[in-house]
């Protein structure tokens, strides 16, 4: 008896410490980068980033470019972050010679994803696609391509559908409330003895996800009206945004208007793990 409860104090105090440990690591991993950590990113792949600020809805919204001047010459590649996510998700894009040699490259994050925001989302993709049209508007821009990645996604096509913009490029995008999934680790939200444990862009996320379903049935019918070229870029072993939202949306928009490309076995992190192969079809579009 003696022996088990040794073997339970010492399996106790272990698992407490990996509990504290990866806690640790998870918190850092969320927490959004300041703007020195971002300039001394971009700097250490020799650019010059730029970052400015925006008001929007009596917040502040960091936007991001690769290059400290805007050249109009070039077209624009614009990105959309997801749920969790930041204008620093795209830093390897934002950072590579090819892309930056055929365009301008910026970010931006959304409302509740930024620095000392607290959780506080708009919660709505008419109001995210506001933001977006604001952040545009801080630049001269002839030639856009918006390139929305999950939740992002949606954002970018109703972009798209309002303002009929040339090129869309949609990473894994949640596009149907019927194919919404809710991951069982929201619970640490939604209880009220966890929810303080769980990081501010999480508080986003979760608050993000769970209004997002019944947020979609507003625009699924809107997303047949796209006169864009869209390319789809999707991993058919997506446990959280499922491939059957391309799928679906290739079901929805003319051949000659959609284009599937399909990364068998890949998860939602294709952005990161699959990095060559969306890049390829970003130079592909100029």
């Amino acid at each position: 008896m003696k022996l088990f409860k040794k073997v339970l104090k010492y399996s106790f105090i272990v698992l407490s410490i990996l509990f504290i440990v990866l806690y640790i690591l998870f918190y850092n991993f969320s927490t959004p980068k300041s703007d020195t950590e971002i300039l001394g990113d971009f700097s250490e792949k020799n650019y010059t980033a730029k970052i400015r600020y925006l008001d929007f809805d009596h917040r502040k919204v960091r936007i991001v470019s690769s290059k400290s001047t805007f050249d109009k010459t070039l077209p624009t590649i614009l990105f959309v972050h997801g749920s969790i996510g930041s204008s620093t998700d795209f830093e390897a894009y934002m950072t590579d010679d090819d892309l930056n040699n055929k365009a301008n490259l910026i970010s931006y994050d959304r409302i509740g994803y930024g620095q000392h925001q607290g959780g506080n989302v708009l919660n709505s993709i008419d109001k995210e696609t506001q933001l977006l049209e604001e952040v545009i508007k801080q630049f001269d821009i002839e030639r856009l391509i918006l390139v929305g990645y999950s939740y992002g996604g949606p954002v970018a096509l109703n972009y798209a559908v309002a303002h009929n913009t040339e090129k869309v490029v949609l990473c894994a995008p949640a596009l149907y409330a019927d194919h919404e999934k809710v991951p069982g680790a929201i619970a640490f939200y939604k209880w009220k003895l966890t929810r303080f444990l769980v990081p501010s862009v999480w508080k986003s996320a979760s608050k993000e996800k769970l209004s997002h379903a019944q947020e979609l049935l507003n625009f699924e019918e809107k997303w047949p009206l796209v006169h864009s070229e869209i390319i789809g870029i999707h991993g058919n072993g997506d446990g959280i945004v499922p491939y059957e939202n391309s799928l679906t949306l290739k079901e929805e928009l003319p051949e000659n208007k959609f284009k599937l490309v399909t990364i068998e076995n890949e998860g939602h992190g294709l952005i990161w793990s699959s990095f060559n192969i969306i890049k390829e079809e970003l130079l592909k579009l100029f």
